[in-house]
């Protein structure tokens, strides 16, 4: 059925009224503000969205950037949620015992490490199956995480701590909205940084050219005298590090630790997983889809909070995920590494 669409030229045309829908909502909100469209995007193009859509991009798009590393060397590593709730339980009590966050930080970055290190050993060492080791690393961390706390502070709750606060540019963040870019937490500026220090290596480096051959042929880069499961070893373990930065400052940034249900990841590592997908694994990419979800999800909230619709609340709170969806079957065109979820052992035919 999808190819016989994709052969007709449906979802091209779906595309093209998808987008001409969207343009004139645009148009027609900025020329008549009294409008719900007039009101929806006003609330897209104010300086509050901007600035709390790069809050909740912090954590999805540092994880979305470890799990390309991971899965373009071979690797897939669904386990991202585990990494992000260890790693914000970590840094959390870190902070509060060393009295600085940036020490928490560091503290989650390197529990987020070893866990991945453990997710490593177990599929590239023992060849366990990729999805059920994921699997099993969130399932450790969403347990381990609120047990310690209990056992540490007496409930699954940390207490509050110190957050990273703002680094303020003069002149630049008082531009109108993109002020809000220059206005933001450290972690922004870092997440920033990461997104195109991750796009020089896998593009302009040997390290992401041997990253890009494990996931696509591993035989011909072990014929090249490369180690095959070193580079995995290594991609894992980046995608640890990432994934720990965006835990750590999630954390942080809500002043504390919070391990009741889902905790308070809340999914975000699924979401990652999807961001980098409809990214096709490009850094630049993974960040965009990523802000598209999270100034989605502010809009609702905003929405919600306006009463611009007359809808319930469960109703609005799908929009950022129909959207997501319909966007990714309409413009999605994700290839998955060739060798992505495959074990591989020098010497292999």
């Amino acid at each position: 059925m999808t190819a016989w669409l994709a052969d007709a030229g449906v979802t091209e045309y779906l595309g093209l009224f998808v987008a001409a829908v969207v343009a004139v909502t645009l148009v027609f909100g900025l020329a008549v503000p009294s409008s719900l469209p007039g009101a929806v995007v006003a609330i897209l193009l104010s300086e509050g969205t901007l600035a709390a859509t790069l809050r909740r991009t912090v954590p999805i798009a540092f994880a979305a950037l470890g799990g390309i590393f991971a899965e373009k060397s071979g690797v897939i590593n669904i386990g991202l949620e585990g990494l992000l709730i260890i790693s914000a339980f970590v840094a959390a009590a870190g902070a509060h015992f060393t009295g600085s966050v940036w020490l928490g930080l560091v503290a989650g970055v390197v529990a987020s490490m070893l866990l991945a290190l453990l997710f490593a050993v177990a599929c590239i060492e023992f060849r366990a199956d990729q999805i059920i080791a994921g699997l099993a690393i969130w399932l450790i961390a969403l347990g381990l995480a609120p047990f310690a706390s209990v056992v540490i502070f007496g409930s699954k709750n940390t207490p509050t701590i110190d957050s990273f606060g703002t680094l303020t540019l003069p002149v630049l963040s008082e531009i109108p909205v993109l002020g809000a870019l220059f206005d933001a937490s450290p972690t922004v500026y870092l997440l920033f940084v990461a997104v195109v220090g991750s796009w020089w290596l896998l593009n302009r480096t040997t390290f992401g050219r041997w990253v890009r051959a494990s996931g696509e042929n591993p035989e011909a880069l072990d014929t090249a005298g490369v180690d095959v499961a070193r580079v995995r070893y290594a991609a894992v373990l980046l995608s640890g590090f990432l994934a720990g930065v965006g835990g750590a400052a999630l954390s942080i940034s809500l002043r504390a630790f919070t391990g009741n249900g889902p905790t308070m990841v809340n999914g975000r590592g699924f979401i990652a997983i999807v961001a980098y997908l409809f990214g096709n694994y490009d850094p630049i990419g993974a960040l965009l889809s990523t802000m598209l979800f999270t100034s989605l999800t502010q809009l609702q909230l905003e929405l919600q909070a306006s009463g611009v619709l007359a809808v319930p609340g469960s109703v609005v709170r799908t929009i950022p995920f129909l959207t997501v969806i319909v966007v990714l079957a309409l413009f999605g065109k994700t290839r998955i590494p060739a060798a992505a979820g495959d074990h591989f052992e020098s010497g292999e035919e």
